[in-house]
Parts: C-alpha cells; structure tokens; sequence
C-alpha cells in the first residue's frame, strides 16, 4: 500500500480547516518558474482548472489578488477598467512576498498577511472543482472555487487572455 505524503500545515491551510472547507491535498516537485502550466502537467490536471494566485498592485501601489486560470494570463487594461483604476500590475516578487506573507511560487490567497481585495476570472466559478496554491511551494489543494468567494469575498472579473 503506498505511503501518502504528509504535508505539514500552513497558514492557508489552517484556515481552510478553520471554516470546515473539505480539500485535497496535491504535493508536486516544484519547479523555479515552472508555475501552474507544470504542476498541472506533473499532477495529470487540465491547466485551467490549476489556479493561480498573483500579486498585483494598481497605480497607488495598493495590493490585490486575483486569481486566473493556469494556461491563461491577465489583461491589466481590462482588469484595472473592471476594478475602477488607472493601472495594474504585477508587484515584483520581493514586494509580493511581503504583501502576501508567502514565497512566490507558494502564494496562497488564503491567510494572507495583509488583508487584501480578491478578483477571480469570472470562469473558475463555473469549474466543479480547482487546484489553487495551498501555502507552499509544492503544494496545491482541491477545493470548490465558490470557497474563493465565501471565505476571501472574491469578486468576478473578465480580464483572461490567452497565453
């Protein structure tokens, strides 16, 4: 019988667990820069159910969340329009870190260090299940993306573009 592989706890996890949100756990070989299109392939899932979690900021460098599609990239134009700035981009990933109280590569949207404002493409709301960064490099968890919604308040946007 196979051994299954223990992940220790981490803050996003602990909250997931906190709210009584039922999720599998998906421990992968992290690859640097490998991002959601490698974990997908090494965890045999379709890339656009495995979501990403970015740190973004807009032109006052106030941070936010959103959460995109694995095989898909952000249009900021569109994203800033829908969010009601004049820009957004992504922090560089120092600044991400600190915003997020996570590595890059293991960000989490969940039990992130400062309180931020959640966007998710419009499109994870429709999928039955998604893989999303359980708080570690190496690690993602399966939950119902509505949880994204309840527990962060995220909000739907349309800004996917095709990568």
């Amino acid at each position: 019988m196979a051994k299954k592989t223990h992940v220790s706890e981490t803050p996003a996890t602990a909250m997931l667990r906190q709210h009584g949100i039922v999720f599998s756990e998906h421990p992968y070989e992290y690859l640097e820069h490998g991002g959601a299109q490698h974990s997908a392939q090494v965890l045999g899932f379709d890339p656009f159910a495995v979501v990403k979690t970015l740190v973004m900021e807009d032109e006052k460098a106030r941070p936010l969340l959103v959460l995109m599609h694995g095989n898909r990239k952000v249009s900021t134009k569109s994203l800033a329009r829908q969010i009601g700035a004049k820009s957004v981009e992504p922090c560089q990933p120092e600044v991400a870190n600190r915003h997020s109280g996570y590595l890059v590569g293991g960000t989490s949207p969940f039990a992130t260090r400062k309180e931020m404002p959640v966007y998710i493409e419009e499109g994870i709301l429709a999928l039955p299940k998604i893989l999303i960064n359980g708080g570690r490099r190496g690690y993602l968890v399966g939950i119902d993306p509505q949880v994204c919604v309840r527990l962060l308040g995220a909000r739907p946007v349309q800004c996917a573009l095709a990568e």
